[in-house]
């Protein structure tokens, strides 16, 4: 193996969606390694860590290149850095939240967005006791303002985070204003063209999943 990160043969068709979400975990492990001091990791070492085999994590990164070395493994930093410019966040990514309530406010603080290389650059809300008033450095505008200001801002991902019999009408208008990703908090599926990619996040579901799980464990011996 070499670092030189040339694409692979795997790489001239779109990666399978496991594989890219997999991507996101190996980065994670990385930054976790780098924060640890760890200066080089293995595919064994990666696997062990996310519950996959090496043989998983190597095929994985081959679908970008090639980025180990013999007898080293992988260098931490310099595979965190191949993998931020594969999955495009190696520039920040300014982001724009439709919803300012409970959720939306709550996402608003979290500063791992900016950590992973998002930035919130605006909110919009029909709420009149919300517009205008100030979370986390970010007032609040009124839905009507979305065109103007995603052309000012450059914004291209959104996230919504309003009730459900809202969402549709909020991602229409999101996308006709130059949106070209959402990332969809609300629990409805979204229909929309297919060039804008949507990634639903139903905690409701997420939950159900725990509990199936809970419900069908062997019993203890």
């Amino acid at each position: 193996m070499t670092g030189s990160g040339n694409k692979s043969a795997a790489a001239s068709s779109p990666p399978p969606k496991a594989v890219v979400g997999r991507l996101s975990l190996y980065l994670r492990e990385l930054q976790h390694l780098l924060r640890d001091g760890h200066e080089t990791t293995s595919s064994t070492q990666l696997g062990r860590r996310l519950g996959v085999t090496d043989a998983q994590v190597r095929k994985d990164l081959a679908y970008f290149g090639q980025f180990g070395y013999p007898g080293i493994g992988y260098r931490c930093e310099e595979l965190v850095t191949q993998i931020k410019a594969i999955l495009g966040t190696n520039q920040e990514w300014p982001v724009a939240i439709v919803g300012v309530g409970n959720l939306g406010q709550a996402l608003l603080g979290y500063h791992g967005f900016r950590r992973q290389g998002f930035r919130v650059e605006a909110a919009f809300d029909i709420s009149p006791d919300r517009i205008g008033k100030t979370f986390e450095g970010i007032v609040v505008q009124h839905l009507e303002e979305i065109p103007i200001t995603l052309a000012e801002k450059k914004i291209r991902i959104g996230i919504i985070a309003v009730p459900g019999h809202a969402a549709q009408k909020v991602a229409n208008q999101l996308v006709s204003s130059g949106i070209a990703a959402i990332l969809n908090f609300s629990p409805v599926t979204l229909s929309l063209p297919e060039t804008v990619p949507v990634v639903g996040v139903d905690l409701a579901i997420e939950l159900e999943q725990l509990s199936f799980a809970v419900v069908n464990q062997a019993p203890n011996t």
